[in-house]
């Protein structure tokens, strides 16, 4: 129920903004009474983090979905960079809810806490593959943390552009953009996807 709770509040969150959904809603989007959702948060700030920890799952679980398939370790860095491009422009509901995130964090300790996590989590993540890019000879940089710690602050920022320019969420700049970031990443090889769906994907065993 906590989780159901969460996902609600995630997505009344994300389409109409925090401050314009109450508990009532959220009680009522989840199918539950209002003492049902009291028995698990005692106030809107709870359920706020619960939904934060929620789109922090998601996303990793997410990303991980979509690098699975793939083995190379270049490919898997573009598939990661091209799904974190894709939800900064296009998915809607990911800006409207980071933003509102962003926005809270200013006066909010614990949700900036929380978001700062998130952050270190996913820096952490990019490095790794970076990294393994990096070994396998597919990317040239001095410093994979710094790289990806500028690769972060563009994709922020440009999730920031798009709310006052929706041209840029086409998925033509989409690819654009993740082109763009790789090469600044130092990539030196770029397999086209075509020929990389065909080399390097992940082979189960049947």
């Amino acid at each position: 129920m906590p989780e159901r709770l969460a996902q609600s509040a995630f997505a009344l969150f994300s389409r109409h903004g925090i401050q314009n959904v109450n508990l009532d809603r959220i009680a009522a989007h989840a199918g539950v009474t209002k003492g049902s959702l009291y028995w698990h948060f005692e106030s809107k700030d709870e359920i706020i983090q619960a939904a934060c920890s929620h789109y922090y799952r998601s996303w990793h679980r997410r990303i991980n979905v979509e690098i699975a398939p793939f083995a190379d370790p270049l490919e898997r860095l573009e598939r990661a960079l091209g799904f974190s491009v894709r939800t900064c422009l296009l998915d809607k509901e990911n800006r409207v809810f980071t933003l509102e995130i962003f926005t809270l964090s200013l006066h909010d300790e614990a949700v900036r806490r929380g978001w700062r996590q998130f952050l270190d989590s996913v820096r952490e993540f990019y490095v790794g593959l970076l990294e393994a890019a990096r070994a396998a000879g597919r990317i040239k940089t001095p410093d994979s943390r710094q790289a990806v710690d500028f690769l972060l602050a563009a994709m922020e920022g440009i999730k920031l552009q798009a709310l006052f320019d929706p041209e840029l969420c086409s998925r033509r700049v989409e690819k654009q953009i993740s082109e763009q970031l790789l090469r600044t990443l130092g990539c030196v090889e770029r397999r086209r996807a075509s020929a990389a769906d065909g080399s390097s994907r992940a082979h189960t065993p049947r």
